[in-house]
């Protein structure tokens, strides 16, 4: 229960938004004071007007029918400093304010009031303000309203007046009126100023105020009489239209002057015996009571030597009126001791004393003092509600909410700790807890910078996110326990903040009005008296438990059973803490769990205790701390139940049974619930200082009448639970389950509500919601809506956008330019509330109505995460009356509460992720089907449409037709809110809608049939953006629209290839009967109209869409026509590598060979034509296919654009020539071809580069006959003249190789990296130790298709180097490998050919050896070979070029070149042949007789 510790007469309403104000800074300069050096007196000389301290004030000035109230504020850390703002109540709290910086300390003081100076620019529209520097100049500002100003500039010098009152005393005291400054000396002295009405030099400009005038002066002196004490504090006041002046000296002294005439009216010593040893320190004055012709004064008193303690001292002088103003010397004395904290401000109002006093540690008191009754009365301060609010109101406070929430919430696991956050984070952010710079000064002490920029500029949720991560930072998130700490330690430090920069510095009258405000640091409140059931629940304690309150003396209801009622529940609320309010409010506005739940864990509570699970709180605080807590629950627990039986059975006695005792309960109840009394619908929007005051005091009173309640719900459910032990009878059991509970529940809901409504603020509108931003222009009215521009303000809560009945009693408080006095604010909380639900509807008043209404207010002004949070209350409600929501409500009602808050969800989607998005679009889908589902549904929901946007024709003649208008505009509400899955399942159920319309039609309906390829478009569209391809396709094979089927087919390509997604087409999945074709058609469609670089590849799709046909030859035929594209395109296209390009065309070119060996070997082709030839139809004249020219022509069909067969062996020649340029540009970036290469220059270049295999695969795939042998012998002539390291200069059997006009060079930053050069260069290099072993193998190879190869070799090792020694591989190649030979001759290469290239090449010395070794064996023939020798032309030797050996031998021997040598060979040479040419006749002759003898035979 909301019962304090002390009875309450009334509370602190903050203005919300007062704490927000932009500061124009303004600096005043002075001509006066830099002449002088500044005075800046001791504390022990100084008056009270010196005396630096936080000071404020406010003057109310009344123009005609407007009250402007000019509030003004000192800062003790900025003494040069004055802040004014200007507040006129029927408009909204002003943003701005004015901040005046002059060159010196001012005074704590000053005055404002109507314009005196009449000479400025625009004096008729400005204020006058006066002040005074400790220096001793006084300031006589004219500030125009409004504060047209430029912060950081001067102030006008046209607008304000400045003049020195120094004299040879010290300033010490000052008192201003309008036109007049008073200021005290410390000589006790007081000279007034006609400052604003008289130029300074004119007579009577200053005027003194003195006892000792004349001759009694001069006496005093020479006499050397008592002097004058100094001037402490002064002040005046208007009495009969005439000033008088009320002087305070320091020795106690009191005078009173009348400042017309001069004179002094009256003098009374303040001091006595109960006040010796004290000092007067400040002298305030109050209004004159024309009533009773009494003026009263209050003095403080304090520096007692004996206590610390102030006394306030009241003296009331009558006055006597009739001629002069005659004043009494003898005046009434009251005096009010503060026992405990200072005295800040002090006030007069209508009969009372306010006193305002704080003990230095940021602990303040505000009492109200009856002069009449001399009773005092305590007025609550936010310090203590936000403290209350923050669980930071006493020592054991966060220690009750560790304790239930660990027995309430165990069951929750991972999701309490975010529900306890989410408590302090409601709680925080509230409107008068919520504090920019104490909220900022927390995160900076968690090591969480963030500039003063940034803050403010985030939102609340941001704001949230901050604190978040703060406790992830901390370890603090995940774990109930150690979250209620960081919480505690978080509030504690925000609580210290708050009262820092919240400190109270005075408190504000307007006796006229009887309104009561507090001037804070940087804020303003109001007070407002506390009435009714209120004033009973604030004011009912153990230690006023006897007190009757006046409001149960005129009600039906016995005061006694009452209060009695009221100690039950106040053990209660005990006994629980204010956590139990707290943990039931959240579950209900956050239901993360059931509030059920939360009360029935309560309830377990108060029976049996807290949980007996310590683990956590033994991890957290420790076994010992969790002992003790431990035992003192347990022993609170035993009292509790006790004091509560004591006290039931006390209940009982007094009311003889406990029927009686319900019938109080059920009468109290009454007094708590909502009572509607307006009908009228007529309303206007009113947002002004007034009606945020009005929220705020309607926001408290919804709060103690929640928790109230929710007291009373406990008590009646903790006496059911316990009814056997006080012998509770079955009727009444069933009576306050039956009818008391459900009226309970009820009124919890409505107060939960207003609070909610009143303590939520609004969110800002975001950027996308452009239909609610359109709708609050007002595009084509007049109306400007006095809040524009605060949503999303902190301060600016949902309760602000409700409108006010014009009927409403007491409106014109709400418009009117004053502030609203103590007992009127609690008026019109009364009326307000009572018209809160009457107000939205003229039917007869139900929840459901007030929440149907409220939510769709807030819906119009982008307010949805609340709307659905109202829907959420609702839903509380229906349930906790265990009864089924459509039996609490109407069929149309109900069909408006889902589609109101499948509305919210579908909004409030849109800034999720993940599994909260996906839960919010299940219940918004759930909520339009149920919507939908309702008879009464079109009725309700056209009134509606304003909110939502639904709108359906009138002539809706099925109920079919209106479903699908319905769930159209469902559909087109998920689409515009990117919930895809929602618009698909809304455009399947208008589907269904459609078949329903045509099969109860018997007409045909052609508009249907369209609307019906339409939404399978739709359906489409959602399920290809969810990637539901398969469903995608469904609904193209099922839309009837031939037109949208095949638009819809282009796109689910394009789509599909987009994202990847290219499989699906190809995998089998999708039936493709008759839009087979369609589906190709669409693919080469997308493939010619693609970048060939582009990812996935759409040839690659078409292979393996064909291929998946067994369509092997158009398979074949688009990855040819690939690899043909990327012939084109790959030297245009800088951004590839080359190598890469041409990997990518070979492996198109061996899917088109594998394609093509699927099928039968005559219809192993396929036709190819330069351009597009496959793309035979143009669907879209505004894409055209993307056809690359090259300027070099790769072919001369492809130039000319005519149709060829390409087969097999030509793809694999491509391929093969694709390989020799892909390995050779591995080898090195500098080969890179452009068009088409010379197949004689591209095989040099790969021997050059040691690519043998691919070079000869080339020479054999090419080249055939001749033309293959001529290859061959180059390719070796190459190779060969690698072997030779010694080269003598360009050979003439091989032309040079010239790769300048054929051979493109990278720039530096094109190359491969090194490694990569030496590693595809070993890759590719055949196996061996060098080129010698090389030519062996390829030679060895090779000379089968060509037998001279051999020759070749030799003939262009001995052209290289004449020198060189031929390899004994090669000589064996020429002799026959090893074979007995019986002469030269033979197939080539033959030992002949050698000789007579040894002998060409001048290897005289070898040729001579080699004719000596086969003459040799010639004649060394084994005797059964000599058959063989003897046969006709069976041997033969090259006898020409031994001529020629002979004939280089002689010339040789000529040229005297190694004659010796010459001569030893001609020797030998002639030596054998003379042997060989002697066997040889021999033979011949032998065979000539041989012949004869066989034809003599014959």
């Amino acid at each position: 229960m909301a019962a304090a510790a002390r009875s309450l007469a009334g509370v602190e309403v903050p203005v919300l938004g007062s704490d927000k104000v932009q500061w124009i800074e303004l600096a005043v300069p002075s001509s006066a004071s830099s002449a002088l050096a500044p005075q800046v007196p001791s504390q022990s000389v100084s008056g009270a007007a010196l005396t630096p301290r936080d000071a404020a004030g406010c003057h109310a000035v009344e123009e005609g029918e407007t009250k402007t109230y000019l509030i003004w504020r000192f800062h003790k850390d900025s003494p040069n400093t004055l802040e004014v703002i200007e507040v006129i109540s029927c408009n909204g709290f002003p943003q701005t304010g004015l901040r005046l910086v002059f060159q010196d300390a001012l005074c704590p003081s000053t005055y404002l009031c109507k314009n005196v100076i009449r000479s400025g620019s625009g004096s008729e529209n400005s204020y006058s303000l006066y002040g005074l520097t400790v220096s001793g100049v006084a300031y006589l500002l004219n500030l125009r309203k409004s504060f047209p100003y430029i912060s950081g500039s001067n102030f006008p010098q046209s607008d304000y007046r400045e003049f020195n009152v120094v004299s040879p005393a010290q300033v010490t005291a000052m008192a201003v009126t309008s036109a007049c400054l008073a200021t005290g000396y410390q000589d006790g002295v007081v000279r007034c100023f006609q400052f604003g009405i008289l130029d300074p030099d004119a007579p009577g400009f200053v005027f003194e105020l003195r006892d000792d005038v004349g001759i009694g002066r001069l006496w005093n002196f020479v006499s050397r009489g008592k002097a004058v004490a100094a001037v402490q504090d002064m002040a005046i006041c208007e009495v009969c239209e005439r000033k008088l002046s009320f002087v305070l000296h320091a020795d106690g002294f009191l005078r009173m002057w009348d400042l017309a005439s001069h004179t002094k009216l009256a003098g009374y010593n303040t001091f006595s015996h109960e006040l010796e040893g004290s000092k007067p320190t400040r002298l305030w004055v109050s209004e004159v009571d024309y009533d009773a012709n009494i003026i009263s004064l209050a003095v403080l008193h304090g520096q007692f030597l004996v206590s610390d303690i102030e006394v306030i001292v009241v003296y009331h002088f009558g006055f006597d009126a009739e001629d002069n103003v005659q004043v009494s010397s003898k005046p009434s004395i009251q005096s009010i001791r503060l026992e405990e904290g200072k005295l800040i401000d002090l006030k007069f109002c209508g009969g009372k004393l306010w006193i305002l006093k704080g003990d230095g540690s940021m602990l303040y008191d505000l009492s109200q003092y009856d002069f009449e009754t001399e009773d005092t009365s305590v007025y609550g301060l936010q310090e203590d509600f936000v403290a209350e609010q923050l669980f930071q109101s006493s020592e054991h406070a966060l220690d009750d909410l560790l304790w239930t929430d660990h027995s309430v919430l165990s069951s929750m696991k991972d999701q309490d700790a975010n529900f306890v956050s989410s408590i302090f984070l409601r709680r925080l952010l509230q409107p008068g807890i919520y504090h920019t710079s104490a909220l900022r000064a927390t995160l900076l002490e968690h090591k969480k910078y963030i500039s003063e920029y940034e803050f403010h500029s985030l939102t609340l949720d941001g704001l949230k996110k901050e604190i978040f991560a703060i406790m992830e930072g901390e370890g603090t998130a995940n774990n109930t326990v150690a979250t209620v700490h960081f919480w505690k330690s978080f509030c504690t430090q925000f609580l210290h903040h708050w009262c820092q920069y919240s400190a109270p510095y005075a408190v504000f009258v307007d006796a006229s009005m009887d309104v009561v405000g507090l001037i804070r640091k940087n804020s303003i409140s109001l007070f407002r008296s506390l009435e009714g059931i209120e004033q009973l629940i604030y004011g009912f304690s153990d230690e006023f438990h006897n007190r009757r309150s006046s409001w149960t003396q005129d009600k039906d209801i016995d005061s006694e059973l009452l209060l009695e009622m009221l100690r039950c529940m106040s053990y209660i609320s005990h006994q629980l803490g204010g956590a139990a309010s707290a943990l039931y409010y959240e579950s209900v506005v956050n239901p993360v769990t059931s509030s059920e739940d939360i009360l029935s864990q309560l309830l377990k509570i108060i029976e049996y205790g807290y949980s007996s699970s310590m683990t956590p709180l033994i991890q957290q605080i420790g076994i010992d701390a969790t002992w003790t807590s431990q035992q003192t629950a347990h022993r609170s627990q035993r009292k509790f139940a006790v004091d509560m039986l004591i006290s039931l059975n006390s209940l009982c006695s007094r009311a003889t049974n406990w029927a009686g005792v319900l019938d109080t309960i059920e009468k109290f109840l009454t007094y708590l619930d909502l009572h509607s009394t307006i009908k009228t619908v007529d309303s206007k929007s009113i947002y002004n200082v007034n009606s945020v005051l009005l929220i705020q005091a309607t926001s408290q009173v919804a709060r103690v009448m929640f928790e109230t309640a929710f007291d009373s719900l406990l008590l009646l459910r903790y006496l059911i639970n316990i009814s056997a032990q006080v012998n509770l009878p079955q009727v009444d059991k069933n009576r306050i389950k039956v009818k008391l509970i459900p009226a309970i529940q009820e009124v919890i809901i409505k107060w939960l509500v207003i609070h909610f409504m009143g303590t939520v603020p609004t969110t800002q509108q975001s950027l996308e919601d452009f239909g609610s931003r359109l709708s609050l222009l007002n595009i084509g009215t007049k109306m400007v809506r006095p809040w524009n521009g605060k949503l999303g303000s902190a301060d600016f809560t949902l309760a602000c956008l409700l409108e006010f009945p014009n009927s409403l009693e007491g409106l014109e408080v709400l418009d009117s330019t004053s502030l609203p006095d103590l007992s009127k604010l609690n008026q019109l909380v009364h009326n307000f509330c009572s018209s809160f639900s009457s107000s939205f509807t003229v039917v007869e008043h139900t929840t459901s109505n007030l929440i149907i209404e409220l939510a769709s207010l807030l819906l119009h002004h982008g307010q949805y995460v609340a709307s659905e949070n109202l829907f959420v209350i609702m839903d509380h409600y229906s349930r906790s009356r265990k009864h089924s929501i459509s039996t609490q409500i109407s069929d149309g009602e109900l069909s408006a509460c889902h589609h109101l808050l499948g509305y919210c969800l579908v909004l409030s989607q849109s800034t999720l992720q993940g599994v909260p998005k996906e839960q919010k679009l299940h219940e918004s889908l759930c909520s339009f089907f149920r919507a939908a589902s309702g008879a009464e549904s079109p009725k309700y929901l056209k009134n509606l449409s304003f909110q939502t946007g639904f709108q359906y024709p009138e002539e809706c003649e099925s109920g079919a037709i209106w479903k699908l208008h319905y769930y159209q505009w469902a559909m087109r509400l998920f689409e515009q809110y990117g919930a895809s899955e929602g618009a698909c399942e809304f455009a399947l159920a208008a589907l269904e809608q459609v078949d329903e319309v045509l099969k109860n039609s018997n007409n045909a309906l052609p508009e249907y049939e369209t609307v019906r390829g339409q939404l399978w478009a739709n359906v489409f569209r959602f399920s290809l953006d969810l990637k539901h391809y398969r469903d995608a396709y469904c609904a193209i094979i099922s839309n009837p629209d031939d037109e949208s089927r095949y638009i819809c087919l282009r796109r689910f390509v394009i789509v599909l290839c987009e994202n990847c997604a290219t499989k699906v087409a190809c995998d089998g999945g999708l039936p493709f009967v008759g839009l087979l074709e369609k589906v190709e058609q669409e693919l080469v469609w997308k493939a010619e109209r693609s970048d060939v670089f582009a990812k996935p590849n759409i040839y690659k799709l078409l292979y393996a869409f064909e291929a998946n046909q067994n369509n092997w030859r158009k398979a074949a035929g688009y990855m040819y026509r690939y690899s043909i594209r990327l012939k084109k395109e790959a030297n245009l296209d800088g951004s590839h590598q080359y190598s890469s390009v041409l990997q990518e065309r070979l492996t198109a070119l061996s899917s088109s060979i594998n394609a093509l060996q699927q099928v039968d070997h005559a219809y192993a082709w396929m036709e190819s034509q330069s351009g597009n030839d496959h793309t035979n139809y143009q669907m879209s004249p505004n894409k055209r296919p993307r056809i690359v020219l090259s300027k070099i022509s790769s072919d001369s069909n492809e130039a000319s654009g005519i149709n060829c067969a390409v087969d097999i062996e030509m793809l694999e020649k491509e391929y093969i020539l694709t390989k020799a340029q892909h390995i050779l540009s591995l080898v090195s970036s500098k080969f890179k071809f452009s068009g088409k290469q010379m197949l004689v220059n591209l095989v040099d270049i790969l021997i050059e580069e040691n690519m043998y295999d691919m070079a000869f695969t080339i020479i054999v795939n090419f080249w055939k006959g001749t033309k293959l042998q001529w290859e061959l012998e180059r390719a070796f002539v190459a190779i060969s003249q690698k072997c030779c390291s010694n080269r003598v200069g360009p050979t003439v059997i091989v032309s040079n190789v010239d790769t300048n006009n054929h051979l493109l060079g990278y720039s530096e930053e094109e190359t491969y990296s090194e490694g990569k050069i030496i590693a595809s260069s070993n890759f590719h290099k055949i196996p061996g130790t060098d080129h010698w072993e090389t030519l062996e193998q390829y030679l060895e190879k090779y000379r089968k298709l060509h037998r001279r190869l051999p020759i070749i070799v030799a003939e262009t090792f001995l052209h290289t180097d004449p020198q060189i020694e031929l390899p004994l591989w090669l000589v064996h190649m020429f002799k026959g490998g090893g074979k007995v030979s019986w002469s030269m001759t033979g197939q080539e290469p033959d030992p002949a050919t050698l000789f007579r290239l040894y002998v060409d090449y001048g290897r005289l010395a070898e040729a001579t050896n080699m004719l000596l070794e086969y003459l040799d064996l010639f004649s060394s023939m084994r005797t059964t070979d000599l058959i063989n020798r003897k046969r006709m032309t069976a041997t033969w030797f090259p006898y020409m070029t031994i001529e020629r050996l002979w004939y280089q031998l002689e010339e040789m021997r000529k040229s005297c070149h190694m004659v010796d040598d010459c001569d030893r060979l001609k020797k030998m040479l002639q030596e054998a042949l003379m042997k060989h040419l002697q066997q040889v006749q021999i033979d011949s002759e032998d065979a000539i007789a041989a012949a004869s003898a066989s034809k003599m035979q014959s």
